[in-house]
């Protein structure tokens, strides 16, 4: 019986691997070819890709050198493979069908997206790489070696102690490392805070009647239900959480409408959260990023004991990284880890250390404040577009963060969006992160002005002009 796995061990000097399955009760030389031309015509071996010498690939499965050289013969005659003395045998240039895209993505484009204003990411163009490679450089130089095993499923220690005095320092957060649980995202801590909730008993969490429906999702999945929030100029009217047994927010600068907590809604979550024995779940997604006035501390700095902090890396360096963290009240402590070490997701070690190092050394603060220069400097050129070539618009929500809100006129949301998509720019209406529950409805732009990279920002900003009526 011929193996399926052709190694080259005996060519090293290709150094390449194949799987390759011989259908069997065919014949050894058309078995074969058949699966050699299906690994072509699928994708698996690319155009170009050069294949082992027929002695090698024979050695590799257990066959004759002349059958695997008949193979060969076979598809170079059919226009498969291509054979050169002194190149060996490789792949032939020739169009390879690419998968088709889900029919929900075909359905949405009208076109190719050459400008982006779709909000949720910063510009990953402005990856500080240099200084996160030295950083990354100490940190592995410095490691025991213990830190590569599984270890603690709170996360690495060296992090979680420069997160507690980071956000303590800059968020007004209270910090113990002891209470500190790193996660990979917003989205995996949500997830285990909703496995925990719904241990405990908590049949429905409270959220904001504008917000992310993917978060919404992740706490379904965890049998809890959502009650949606009104959003006004104050923010979230938390007064009707009702008999929630949490609440999820977004006080520092709600998304998507951009508008900060008010004092007196600050201080009747947490009343509401002592009173009812209910959580408070914090998103301080892009917290850091406030611009006109000195930036809202963390709701979590009321009452640690009431309120679980959520912080990312996601819009102060990529999202890309996945690391995120929880500051958790004392007693979920051992139940959030424990419910992360039975499903652990990948929080990578050695970019745990490198953050911590990021932390320590300065960099996360010099880089924030770069960051922050550059993006106060974008929402400013927003707004004075729109004042020129728009002024009919208003831009709302702008205080902080890295997106900006443009209410429209009723019923002309879908029309601007679609006339936006024809012309190549990416935007997002605001009724796409409205809760189905929710009463009021909206029209407006969501534009992510963080997102483009600094030589795509000006053509960015004079596509959405255009499309504005």
């Amino acid at each position: 019986m011929a193996n399926e796995w052709a190694t080259s061990a005996s060519g090293q000097a290709l150094g390449i691997d194949l799987h390759i399955a011989p259908s069997g009760g065919l014949g050894l030389r058309r078995g074969l070819t058949d699966a050699l031309r299906e690994a072509v015509r699928g994708g698996r071996l690319a155009p170009g890709t050069r294949l082992p010498s027929s002695r090698t690939l024979a050695a590799d499965l257990g066959m004759a050198r002349n059958t695997v050289a008949d193979a060969y013969a076979d598809l170079v005659a059919e226009g498969w493979l291509t054979a050169r003395q002194g190149s060996g045998t490789r792949v032939a240039e020739r169009p390879v069908d690419a998968p088709r895209p889900p029919a929900s993505v075909a359905r949405r484009a009208t076109g190719p997206l050459v400008h982006n204003l779709q909000p949720g990411s910063p510009d990953l163009a402005s990856f500080p790489r240099a200084a996160w490679l030295k950083a990354a450089r100490r940190a592995l130089t410095a490691a025991p070696n213990d830190a590569l095993g599984y270890g603690d499923p709170r996360g690495r220690p060296e992090l979680r102690a420069a997160l507690a005095g980071y956000l303590a320092r800059a968020r007004g957060v209270h910090a113990d490392p002891e209470r500190i649980v790193i996660c990979s995202g917003f989205a995996h801590g949500l997830m285990l805070l909703g496995e925990v909730l719904r241990g405990r008993g908590v049949g429905e969490i409270a959220v904001e009647s504008y917000g992310l429906p993917p978060h919404w999702e992740i706490l379904h999945r965890a049998g809890l239900r959502t009650r949606p929030l009104p959003v006004d100029g104050l923010g979230t009217a938390v007064r009707e959480s009702g008999a929630a047994g949490a609440v999820l927010l977004t006080p520092a600068h709600q998304f998507p409408m951009g508008v900060p907590l008010h004092p007196d809604r600050r201080a009747a979550v947490v009343d509401w959260a002592r009173r009812t024995g209910g959580l408070v779940i914090e998103d301080d997604y892009d917290g850091e990023f406030r611009y006109d006035r000195q930036p809202v501390g963390a709701l979590q700095g009321l009452d640690p004991h009431r309120v679980v902090y959520l912080g990312t890396t996601s819009k102060s360096l990529v999202p890309g990284l996945r690391l995120g963290w929880m500051v958790l009240p004392p007693g979920l402590v051992g139940e959030v880890a424990a419910a992360k070490g039975i499903s652990d997701w990948s929080c990578g070690v050695l970019d745990q250390l490198t953050l911590a190092e990021f932390l320590a050394s300065g960099a996360y603060d010099r880089h924030l404040r770069g960051a922050r220069l550059r993006y106060r400097r974008r929402r400013d050129q927003l707004v004075a577009a729109l004042a020129e070539r728009a002024p009919s618009v208003r831009v709302t929500g702008i205080a902080a963060g890295l997106h900006a809100v443009l209410p429209l006129a009723a019923g002309t949301e879908g029309s601007v969006v679609r006339a936006a998509a024809w012309q190549g720019l990416g935007v997002v209406g605001l009724s796409s992160y409205r809760h189905a529950d929710a009463g009021e409805l909206l029209d407006a732009l969501v534009v992510g002005y963080g997102t483009p990279p600094d030589h795509g920002w000006t053509g960015a900003l004079d596509a959405l002009c255009r499309v504005l009526p």
